[in-house]
């Protein structure tokens, strides 16, 4: 088999993935939360994403083979920032009674990794004046630095009552950004080609962003409360 014709086996199982994906995340996001539906398929889109990381690696390589640096450090980004997602939300999880296990190794590793790939996007953009790296560099380096001041803060983490919530659906929505990415600015062009075009790329780009912000916000308003907030109620719930 020639490289080309392994390029498309992987590229086409990368889609497939992504289209799993994106049904396990909208069954996840609309279904209960923790109920066997909501588990299930939130199961079905950590395993495909987990995919989506597997089959990324060889695409960059190509991309790298057929002379194209850019594509491949920004691919290869793109990948770092997954992971650090898909990590996050599954060990949130897993980890919800034990927030020194969740801030561990693992956990500083992918923060150390994110904020360096973040600042190399952005001296990279900034160096090819290109303004896409430059803007997304934020993300990597925003994720980076959040998550060592948490594990800097851990204890003040673990205060905050369902932490681990918080850390599963923050990373949740950011893993969902990449899915509509990829569907929006790749997937959708080639179902659709008489959609492609720079709007399609401008909205695939930055219409996830947009939509991960409120429902961040949403969820927020929904399930988070400051930490004084937790510590009072525990201090009332005391005296009584």
């Amino acid at each position: 088999m020639e490289l080309a014709d392994a390029y498309a086996v992987v590229k086409w199982l990368h889609i497939g993935l992504g289209a799993v994906a994106l049904g396990g995340f909208w069954g996840a996001g609309l279904s209960r939360k923790g109920g066997a539906l909501h588990r299930r398929a939130g199961q079905a889109f950590l395993l495909a994403m987990a995919g989506i990381l597997v089959t990324g690696v060889p695409m960059v390589g190509y991309a790298l083979h057929r002379g194209h640096p850019v594509t491949a450090a920004f691919l290869g980004y793109l990948l770092v920032i997954t992971a650090t997602g898909v990590w996050a939300g599954w060990r949130a999880i897993a980890d919800k009674r034990d927030v020194r296990a969740y801030t561990g190794p693992v956990f500083v590793a992918l923060a150390a990794l994110s904020l360096a790939s973040g600042a190399a996007m952005l001296a990279l953009g900034l160096a090819k004046g290109q303004p896409l790296p430059i803007g997304f560099s934020a993300i990597g380096l925003g994720i980076g630095a959040s998550m060592l001041r948490k594990r800097r803060n851990r204890d003040a983490l673990a205060a905050r009552p369902r932490w681990w919530m918080v850390e599963h659906y923050n990373a949740m929505i950011g893993n969902g950004v990449a899915v509509h990415i990829a569907f929006l600015g790749i997937g959708l062009p080639r179902l659709l080609p008489m959609l492609s075009g720079a709007a399609l790329q401008q909205l695939a780009w930055f219409a996830p962003l947009a939509l991960a912000m409120a429902a961040k916000l949403w969820a927020d308003r929904r399930w988070r409360a400051p930490a004084a907030q937790h510590t009072a109620a525990k201090k009332e719930s005391a005296l009584r």
